[in-house]
């Protein structure tokens, strides 16, 4: 049986750390919220086990001008730090080819300056939240640091990092012996690294907790939040220019909800969702893996957290367990563990640091990050549906961008003046 539920002002669609940062700020700005997800708990897909890291440091977008060589060479590496699997589909192929595009110089600067942006700001929004709410997350603020054992790899990176400090991004480039100065556990594999960068006011920590926190906060502050309820379709209003309501699969039945506005935060999914009515979101998801290992010698184990950007791999220190995570697998929505994949996280954690953690001991995780081609997420209101509005597509920064566009997004609706965006 079908029921409608009463009106809300916004009705958010996904509960993880971007759609749970959205919810907040609506809160803040007094609308009435309504939040569904399929899952039976906030954070548990893709914000489940990332890697930890608060870093605007890391704003360059895979699209760059030195990412067609290296995924020409990675191509038939299943050890790869991105592996594509050709699909007959087109919407893979759509993707791959605007990401192409995306790598020509000029738009792979113009992708970092908006990217930066929006991590500066979000980076102090979520310290806003932090300090006004007390929320812990096993976080740290010791910065992060991107270390190099190619010297070409180091050289572009350094380009990097000065434009970045042209948009206000602290990345200090600095050689092997402030490196283990910064973090004394590289001083087993010193010899290993030839230079680094490092952003001391980016920070780490487990996205889970402060999502599941955060979404708690908001429950107390009066948000409906509803948990194993599946959004299954959208009710354009009679005149068609608006969504009118959200139907959704519960245990219990289907019931309609009905909202003012609408904003989806599906990630990965929020694509094959829109397409049905009308709105097209180059949105591809790409398979991040993560290991998760209990500490076993603290003194051995950084508490910085670490890029090593050649590896495509993070580094986070979640005091009493190390997480690694990172690389990106092109297969579509699957989501099934590759083992040699997981293996070569184990072993160049172990190469850097092998005394640090019980490494036969990890716990394996994969998830789906919601990727766009130049890794700019969309934010903003869609074309065909005036109160249907985007925060997806964070790609691998959504820990990093959630707050900030959690905030940005509810800005947006109250002056109605939003970018159209897709």
């Amino acid at each position: 049986m079908t029921r409608t539920t009463n009106d809300y002002d916004l009705i958010v669609l996904g509960a993880g750390v971007v759609g749970v940062n959205t919810a907040y700020w609506a809160l803040e700005a007094g609308k009435s919220v309504c939040v569904i997800d399929r899952e039976p708990a906030a954070g548990v897909e893709t914000s489940f086990a990332n890697g930890g890291q608060i870093s605007v440091s890391h704003a360059e977008p895979w699209a760059n001008p030195g990412a067609p060589f290296k995924i020409l060479k990675w191509l038939t590496d299943d050890r790869a730090p991105l592996l594509f699997r050709p699909q007959l589909d087109p919407l893979q192929w759509k993707w791959i080819l605007a990401f192409l595009l995306e790598c020509l110089p000029s738009r792979a600067d113009r992708n970092t300056a908006q990217i930066v942006a929006l991590a500066l700001d979000s980076r102090k929004t979520l310290q806003e939240i932090r300090n006004r709410e007390g929320i812990s997350y096993d976080d740290r603020q010791k910065g992060i640091l991107h270390f190099y054992s190619d010297p070409q790899e180091f050289a572009a990176a350094s380009r990097v990092a000065k434009l970045m400090q042209r948009y206000g991004c602290i990345r200090r480039i600095i050689d092997r012996e402030e490196v283990v100065a910064i973090e004394p556990a590289f001083q087993a594999s010193r010899n290993q690294i030839v230079g680094a960068t490092f952003t001391p006011e980016d920070e780490s920590g487990d996205a889970l907790k402060y999502t599941q926190r955060l979404a708690e906060i908001c429950r107390m502050r009066g948000a409906d939040i509803q948990f194993s309820a599946d959004a299954v379709a959208l009710h354009p209003a009679a005149h068609g220019s608006s969504v009118a309501s959200v139907e959704v699969r519960t245990p219990s039945g289907y019931r309609t909800i009905s909202g003012r506005d609408i904003v989806i935060c599906m990630g990965s999914y929020s694509a094959p969702f829109l397409a049905r009515y009308g709105v097209a979101l180059n949105i591809y998801p790409t398979k991040g893996y993560s290991i998760t290992v209990p500490i076993a010698n603290p003194q051995e184990c950084p508490t910085v957290s670490l890029t090593d950007d050649e590896h495509k791999l993070v580094y986070s220190n979640l005091y009493d367990r190390l997480r690694v995570a990172g690389t990106a697998e092109l297969a579509g929505y699957d989501l099934r563990l590759n083992d040699v994949r997981c293996q070569a996280i184990v072993d160049r954690a172990r190469a850097l640091f092998p005394r640090a953690a019980n490494y036969d001991a990890a716990q394996f995780w994969t998830g789906l990050r919601p990727a766009t081609p130049s890794n700019v997420p969309y934010i903003g209101r869609t074309r065909r549906y005036d109160n249907l509005w985007l925060n997806t597509g964070h790609g691998t920064l959504g820990w990093t961008l959630g707050a900030g566009s959690g905030r940005r997004i509810i800005e947006m609706m109250s002056t109605r003046a939003a970018e159209i965006v897709a």
